[in-house]
């Protein structure tokens, strides 16, 4: 079969997916929708602030409406959250204390946090004397007796998880998953932090972490929430008494979120929201065909056929360095922008290994716009995530599989 073919073949095993997907991003968008009714969202919400901020009704009607569309006590959103792995430091550094035990439950959180973790003197965690551990997983889920077992032994402040699957090979956590956990830790009696990274999972099911009891939840705005318009920015959204020692974080603790300017104004970022519940539904659209073309064509992806995404990622081994590189590339050459750029693995920031990335973004770095990246070393599995339009992710199907064929 040519690329048209297996396209036109994977759209129609597709069709059940795809419908459910559709359901989902209805279900999204009507709680989005409240949460600016019952915010009673105005033009005036959309005008900048400069200075100290003091007043600033955009700023904080905006966590408001972020809180209820999370199903969370407040939030914090904000322009000056520079990254997801910023906002999750944040929330770290705002809950933990000297002494306090943290223990990742989903085994080596993502590269960017090892250092904010464990760095020697540059102001880790590890730094300011808080104790990391961590459990591996047990076939790719939470080891929950394990789990049950240290935090019966020892005092731990807060329980960590990574939602998405980073650089690892498995399938990204549902909410379901993260409830389970939630229900047995709390009925065997722990009263911590239970904090979940929840980049790339917004908006993909029809609960967030914090709608089944996780005390804090964290994502980047030029991911799933911001719905492609969001310029910059992140959230950190929870039980408000975290929240609280979080805005003294973020500021400073005499202040908290009583301050904090943006002089471009609000709009993109409440016009992002509105839009993401679409936005990320053409992710998963555009995920799951390509998922169903690779699988046609024998490799090995994640998640399998059949099973529904928990987030925006898919994985694929190519177990051979050309072809990885090959795929990367294709997913830069139908980009919008940058699509000239022939791409080269190197030694990104905050990574172990080199990395090979697509990002011809318009927003720089936006994993909820078509991109691609994998560290380059064996089995070569390679990571795509994002699609502002399900359109963009078939053409760029079209040239992934001209390439491999």
């Amino acid at each position: 079969m040519n690329s048209e073919q297996i396209i036109c073949l994977s759209e129609k095993k597709c069709a059940n997916a795809f419908k459910k997907a559709e359901g989902i991003a209805l279900y999204n968008q009507e709680k989005v929708l409240k949460a600016f009714w019952d915010n009673k969202i105005a033009l005036r919400h959309f005008v900048g602030t400069t200075g100290y901020g003091y007043g600033d009704e955009g700023r904080d009607t905006l966590c408001k409406v972020y809180a209820q569309a999370f199903g969370a006590e407040k939030a914090i959103v904000s322009p000056n959250i520079v990254s997801g792995t910023h906002a999750l430091t944040l929330g770290l550094f705002g809950v933990l204390r000297p002494g306090d035990i943290m223990l990742s439950v989903t085994g080596e959180p993502y590269d960017t946090l090892h250092d904010v973790i464990c760095g020697d003197k540059i102001g880790s965690l590890k730094d300011f004397g808080v104790i990391y551990k961590s459990l591996p997983m047990l076939k790719g889920r939470i080891d929950i007796k394990k789990v049950v077992k240290t935090i019966s032994k020892q005092k731990v402040a807060m329980l960590y998880v990574q939602r998405s699957r980073g650089y690892e090979w498995r399938d990204s956590l549902s909410v379901q998953d993260i409830e389970k956990f939630i229900a047995k830790v709390r009925a065997v009696g722990y009263d911590g932090c239970i904090f979940v990274d929840n980049c790339y999972g917004e908006f993909v099911e029809t609960k967030e972490p914090t709608d089944v009891g996780a005390d804090i939840i964290c994502g980047s705005l030029i991911k799933n929430p911001g719905g492609g318009i969001a310029p910059t920015g992140g959230y950190i959204a929870g039980k408000e008494k975290y929240i609280n020692m979080v805005e003294g974080r973020l500021t400073s603790p005499s202040i908290g979120m009583e301050v904090g300017s943006y002089a471009y104004g609000y709009q993109y970022f409440y016009q992002g929201l509105f839009m993401a519940p679409h936005t990320v539904k053409e992710c998963i659209k555009g995920s799951l065909l390509i998922g169903r073309a690779m699988t046609e064509l024998g490799f090995d992806t994640l998640p399998k056929m059949g099973k529904t995404p928990c987030d925006i990622t898919r994985s694929v081994i190519f177990n051979n360095e050309k072809k990885l590189i090959d795929f990367i590339q294709s997913v830069q050459d139908v980009s919008p922008v940058d699509s000239f750029v022939t791409l080269l693995p190197w030694d990104m920031p905050g990574y172990d290994d080199a990395v090979i990335m697509a990002a011809g973004c318009f927003v720089q770095g936006a994993s909820i716009e078509l991109s691609a990246d994998a560290p380059v070393k064996p089995p070569y599995v390679g990571y795509i995530q994002g699609g502002l339009t399900y359109e963009h992710c078939k053409i760029a199907l079209k040239k992934m599989l001209e390439k491999l064929l």
